[in-house]
């Protein structure tokens, strides 16, 4: 009887208990991997919000690096703990590399002052304030819901990116809890006692997730469980900043040289660091013990740490460092940039649209050179110049056409970038200087070349005299569009004021030619009706090209769109040398 009941009971308690089992894993796995995704959206509003709130200061901050080392550091140091992100700042590193703004050695000191940036997360995450984590999300919403300031709007943003973050950790301590009575989650911990499986673990979940401050919560929410001992989390810690390399690395996949050695300095550093403190973990563990008794504070601690001594080691050593980088990745024949190809719209930095913005700037400077040298070839082509000429000039707007396709189509994708007012009004004011460039190249195409082509199919020659009056108004619109062009570059409203001006001087000349072409029209010559026809239409596509020189000039004036910034970017800087 007894038999009887056992084998009829105990299946049934068997059948409950694996159900309940399944039940309790199946919301285990939810709770993690929910818990881990709002912690990520959280970090990614909080960081897309800081980068507004402090693109122009960044912006700053890297317009103005030096050589100096110890100064790329604390740029680096200070960027990376505004937008809390090691990977942004070392990816915006890489895209500023490949954009030729900055060089290997200066983007070494800003990758190590990354890595101390970053240390504050792990800092911000060992404070036990996820109890008030809805609470903080509360005042994100209504900030940014309520208020009509812009401005509070993106604090909202912020508060609410924060708040989120903590709260993601509630849900992943709460979801981990059963794991203290997990039969294989407890034998895999164990394992952890080697350091080599925990930095090779923590490194390829990094890898895979692209966030060292995602791993760093796992690891501080399982230490807070109990799952783990300091000793275990500290090689997580050390494999997650080899992991967070990554993201640099996929970055710098089709960019010069310079931006992969730039990605591989990173890897770089970080391995050595942890070779460094691969035989000192138990002395690291010792050493943050001394400091709190809280073990999320201590994984903090151990972070800071690790991150300080590594840079005020290897400081020291960066010309090495470079030459090491340098043999591992050698140089290879780079192809020139051609004149319709981009050279410093890079996809990475619209990450941080302040930068971005500022690429855009500077390719517009390219397409401006361009469409000047253009301009200073076009006059005496017309005038005198035969067939292979004037379709030299064709190909040449050609280039210019596909340069202004791709600032125009990073303009579109930068458009969709979370940007604030002012940038909104500077990404149309810069739509709107690469279309006036774009207008005076086609109206050589399509006027100034027909009209040279006229010239020849009639066989005029333009006379010496009318040649000179032309030549005037030439050599002032000339004047006018590089002039507007350089106020664009280098955000000078002074130079755009002297366009503006010009007006007057280009009204008198164009009078002057006008009344001499009509002196001219009652000469005794052949074709002369159609010869007056071609040299007035050559001045009035002239004037036309100021106009929009003018255009140029007035989103650039005081009165204008475009604010005087400070920059250290020069017309100069973005000039072949071919060019005058």
């Amino acid at each position: 009887m007894v038999f009887q009941l056992l084998a009829t009971f105990l299946p049934r308690v068997y059948r409950m208990t694996l159900a309940s089992f399944t039940i309790d894993y199946g919301n285990m796995l939810m709770g993690l991997v929910g818990g881990l995704a709002i912690f990520l959206f959280g970090m990614d509003l909080m960081t897309s919000t800081l980068k507004i709130v402090a693109g122009d200061r960044m912006k700053g901050l890297l317009a103005k690096l030096t050589t100096n080392r110890f100064k790329g550091v604390l740029t680096g140091a200070f960027i990376t703990s505004v937008i809390q992100s090691s990977s942004v700042t070392t990816v915006l590193v890489v895209g500023f590399v490949s954009a030729g703004l900055m060089s290997l050695q200066q983007s070494i000191g800003v990758i190590m002052g990354a890595e101390i940036g970053t240390t504050i997360t792990a800092q911000i995450i060992a404070f036990k304030i996820t109890k008030a984590a809805l609470a903080i999300v509360a005042v994100g919403f209504l900030l940014k819901f309520f208020s009509k300031q812009e401005r509070l709007q993106q604090y909202g943003n912020m508060i609410l990116g924060f708040g989120l973050l903590f709260f993601g950790m509630n849900i992943m301590s709460d979801a981990t809890q059963p794991l203290r009575e997990f039969p294989p989650f407890i034998e895999a911990a164990q394992k952890l006692d080697s350091a080599l499986v925990g930095i090779l673990l923590a490194a390829a979940f990094t890898a895979v997730i692209q966030s060292s401050s995602a791993t760093t919560v796992l690891i501080i929410i399982l230490a807070g469980q109990e799952l783990i001992t300091l000793q275990q989390a500290i090689p997580l810690i050390l494999g997650a900043n080899i992991g967070t390399c990554v993201t640099a690395l996929l970055a710098s996949i089709g960019k010069p040289r310079e931006a992969v050695r730039t990605a591989f300095v990173h890897v770089t550093f970080n391995v050595l660091g942890v070779l460094l403190w691969f035989s000192f973990i138990d002395q690291l563990a010792w050493f943050v013990m001394r400091f709190s008794s809280d073990t999320a504070r201590q994984i903090a601690h151990s972070h800071t740490v690790f991150n300080v001594t590594n840079t005020l080691v290897f400081i020291w050593f960066t010309y090495p460092l470079a030459k090491l980088v340098e043999f591992v990745v050698p140089d290879r024949v780079e192809k020139p940039v051609d004149t319709g190809h981009p050279k410093y719209l890079d996809p990475i930095l619209k990450r941080a649209p302040a930068l971005g913005l500022d690429t855009v700037r500077m390719e517009i400077g390219r397409l401006g050179v361009a469409t000047l040298h253009l301009v200073r070839g076009a006059l005496p082509a017309v005038n005198q110049g035969d067939r292979a000429e004037l379709d030299r000039l064709e190909v040449m707007d050609d280039d210019i056409d596909m340069l202004h396709e791709a600032i125009v189509t990073y303009l579109g994708s930068l458009s969709r970038e979370n940007l604030s007012t002012e940038q909104s009004q500077l990404l149309q004011d810069y739509l709107l200087a690469a279309n006036y460039f774009e207008n005076i190249g086609d109206m050589i195409e399509s006027n100034l070349v027909v009209a040279g082509r006229n010239r020849l199919e009639a066989g005029l020659i333009i006379s010496k005299e009318t040649e000179k009056y032309i030549e005037a108004i030439h050599k002032e619109v000339c004047w006018a569009i590089e002039r507007s062009l350089r106020a664009l570059v280098e955000h000078d409203p002074s130079i755009a004021k002297e366009v503006l001006e010009a007006k007057m001087e280009i009204n008198r000349l164009v009078t002057e030619a006008e009344e001499h072409l009509s002196r001219r029209l009652s000469a005794d010559e052949p074709n002369r009706l159609i010869a007056f026809r071609l040299e007035s239409e050559i001045m009035e596509y002239l004037k036309r090209m100021y106009y929009f020189a003018k255009r140029i000039a007035k989103l650039v004036d005081a009165n204008g769109h475009i604010k005087l910034q400070s920059t250290d970017l020069q017309l100069s800087d973005l000039l072949p040398k071919e060019h005058p």
